[in-house]
C-alpha cells in the first residue's frame, strides 16, 4: 500500500493515511464506515486507496446524482448499501425574497460561523430565490435551531425530502483536449484557452485556487478529481486523463463553469 504514495501530493499524504485507516476499519471489523463529506479529488484518492477488491468497496452519495460533495460509505463486500445509509438531509433556507439577495458565499461563510466544519454539509443550491444545501444528518438539530441569520436576513430552515432538490443553474460542459504536462498553468490554459504566459500571471497573482486552496506555483502538478477555480475565467475539474497522443500529450477531459 505504500507505493500509493508516488501517485499523489505530498500535502495529500494525511488524507491517503485516513483512507488507508479507513479501509483496515472495514476488514478488521466487517463494518461499514462513513465519512464525511468529501470533494471529488478527495473522492478519486479514497477510490484509488479501496480498489476494485470484493472484500471492501466504497458508494458515494451527496444527496442527489449532481452533487459535487459527497459522502463515502465503505463497506464490506456482501453489504448492498442503501440512500438511507449516508445519513445526508436537505434543508431549504427561507428568508423574505422580496428583500433581500441572498448569494453562495453568504450561505457558505453563515454556516461555517456556526462551527460547522466545512465536511460536514455538502452542496449549497441556489436557483433564484430559492436556496437548499445538504448536510449531515447528525448537527441536523443543531443546524435548524442556530442557523438564524444570513447577512443582516433572518431566516429559518427547514427540512425536506431529498427528492425535492431543486435544479442546479450552474451546469458543467465538458470537452476534450491535449495538455504538453499536468502542471498547474497548461491545465488553466488548455481549459480556458488562455496563453500559457497568462496563465502562469494569474496564478502569480493568487487569483487561482486548486481544490479550493490558493495555490501560487505554476509547476504544481495536476491529477484527476482536481477542481481549479480561477477569478474572472471561471472554474473547471479534471474529469479524466485519456491517455496519451502519438505526440506525447495529454487527452484530458474537462468540465468547465464560466
Amino acid at each position: 500500500m505504500s507505493g500509493i504514495y508516488q501517485h499523489f501530493r505530498k500535502d495529500e499524504k494525511q488524507f491517503i493515511d485516513l483512507a488507508i485507516d479507513w479501509k483496515e476499519f472495514v476488514e478488521r471489523t466487517y463494518s461499514e464506515k462513513l465519512t464525511d463529506f468529501l470533494d471529488p479529488r478527495q473522492q478519486h484518492m479514497l477510490q484509488s486507496v479501496i480498489g476494485g477488491g470484493p472484500d471492501v468497496r466504497c458508494s458515494f452519495f451527496g444527496g442527489d446524482p449532481a452533487c459535487e460533495r459527497k459522502r463515502a460509505l465503505i463497506y464490506p463486500g456482501y453489504m448492498e448499501p442503501e440512500e438511507d445509509d449516508f445519513q445526508i438531509g436537505l434543508y431549504e433556507i427561507d428568508y423574505p425574497r422580496k428583500f433581500v439577495n441572498l448569494e453562495h458565499r453568504m450561505v457558505l461563510g453563515s454556516l461555517m460561523s456556526l462551527g460547522i466544519k466545512r465536511e460536514k454539509f455538502g452542496d449549497i443550491i441556489v436557483n433564484g430565490d430559492r436556496i437548499q444545501f445538504f448536510s449531515s444528518k447528525e448537527i441536523e438539530d443543531y443546524l435548524i435551531s442556530q442557523l438564524k441569520e444570513i447577512g443582516k436576513a433572518n431566516v429559518t430552515v427547514q427540512k425536506i425530502a431529498l427528492d425535492e432538490a431543486i435544479e442546479r443553474e450552474e451546469k458543467w460542459d465538458q470537452f476534450e483536449t491535449t495538455v504538453a504536462a499536468m502542471r498547474l498553468d497548461a491545465i488553466l490554459s488548455a481549459a480556458f484557452s488562455i496563453s500559457r504566459q497568462k496563465a502562469q500571471s494569474i496564478i502569480s497573482q493568487k487569483l487561482v485556487k486548486l481544490n479550493w486552496k490558493v495555490t501560487e506555483q505554476p509547476a504544481t502538478e495536476c491529477f484527476q478529481g482536481d477542481i481549479i477555480s480561477a477569478r474572472r475565467l471561471g472554474r473547471c475539474k479534471i474529469v479524466g486523463i485519456l491517455g496519451e497522443t502519438k505526440k506525447n500529450k495529454l487527452r484530458i477531459k474537462f468540465g468547465i463553469i464560466k
